[in-house]
């Protein structure tokens, strides 16, 4: 039980540490022992054991000590236990060891530790585990089945390199491309309102909708076209030319297997144009690999938070006004390619407008 008496018991560690050496420091200065203790506010017998302490071990046995017992003392798990529980979850989701669910929680962990070494812990020493182990609870990224984690491995490992590779040997340039659409009925986002209230965001009951393609550059140049119309290879063409127009030089495109980017017209038009664009295809089912999707998530999370559109026309010029900031914002634009991953390097000295 602690010597303390009075305010001094409630103090905090690093307080009460302080009040030690303030006491013994008036005991050096030739204080009496019972003056300090009344100064102080703690008992004689806490000012005899700080004065014994000051003269075995001087100030370092009066320091605060981290109290409890030492992390990884008489616990339950030994360290090769906790080592497979750990590899478990950051490997696998629970419906894949025989649990339920896909995401683990404190309780499904909990239900693994049973499973494997018939111990039951709380969730409170379950959490306290997966701190210890450097976890955290975090919302998870979405991945497709169907996605081949070999085509994308190629893809950071060897493709890209050789992109940059020839894009470097023909002095052309790298853009990441992407087709969005835009419905007039979208909210995104949060608003203020009352406690127990859904608040209410008014909006037109007509719907439309506009399209839209990016394609923007490690070095922060983003080009765009917004449309009415369906993405078709039609549309498609269209945006080849506008790009090839706006450099002089060549253009190697990655985009997604959309069959619009598959057409034949689309061939026919890089068949024709042999010098000013390349099509590279990204692996199936991998959004992630796309900085330019990160583009489309900035655009749709933007617009409800300036303007409310109330008809096509005034969405497209919404949609057009964001690109047209984003433009004169190459910092951001680079920032599209720092997602986790991503992975891109991004080029040095980048070319601003």
């Amino acid at each position: 039980m602690s010597d303390l008496v009075g305010d001094a018991w409630h103090l905090s560690p690093s307080a009460q540490e302080a009040l030690r050496l303030r006491a013994v420091a008036a005991l050096v200065a030739g204080r009496a022992r019972e003056d300090v203790a009344a100064v102080f506010g703690v008992s004689l017998k806490a000012v005899d054991g700080w004065w014994a302490k000051w003269q075995a071990g001087g100030r370092e046995a009066l320091v605060m000590r981290p109290r409890g017992r030492p992390v990884g003392v008489h616990q339950v798990l030994g360290e090769a236990e906790q080592g497979a529980v750990r590899q478990t979850v950051l490997d696998h989701r629970p419906c894949d060891v025989g649990l339920s669910g896909q995401l683990w929680t404190q309780r499904l962990v909990g239900e693994l530790i049973v499973k494997l070494y018939r111990v039951r812990l709380t969730e409170v020493g379950v959490g306290k585990y997966l701190r210890r182990w450097g976890l955290s609870f975090r919302r998870p990224d979405k991945r497709a089945v169907e996605q081949d984690p070999e085509a994308v491995a190629r893809r950071h490992q060897e493709t890209w390199p050789k992109i940059r590779a020839k894009a470097k040997k023909d002095s052309g340039e790298i853009l990441f491309a992407d087709q969005v659409g835009i419905r007039s009925g979208q909210v995104t986002g949060r608003t203020w309102g009352e406690k127990g209230k859904t608040p209410v965001v008014r909006r037109s009951g007509n719907r439309f909708s506009v399209n839209a393609m990016s394609a923007i550059s490690t070095k922060g140049r983003m080009h765009f076209m917004v449309f009415t119309e369906s993405f078709t290879a039609e549309v498609m063409c269209r945006i080849l030319d506008r790009l090839a127009g706006h450099f002089d030089h060549r253009i190697h495109l990655a985009v997604d297997g959309h069959c619009a980017h598959r057409s034949k017209k689309v061939r026919d038009w890089l068949a024709a144009h042999p010098d000013d664009v390349e099509l590279h295809f990204l692996p199936p089912y991998s959004p992630e690999l796309d900085p330019d999707e990160l583009v489309n998530a900035d655009l749709k999370h933007s617009l409800p938070k300036q303007h409310r559109a109330r008809d096509q026309a005034e969405l497209a010029a919404e949609t057009r006004r964001f690109f047209r900031r984003r433009q004169r914002q190459p910092h951001i634009v680079r920032c599209y390619f720092g997602g986790p991953h991503v992975r891109y390097v991004m080029d040095e000295n980048p070319m601003s407008f």
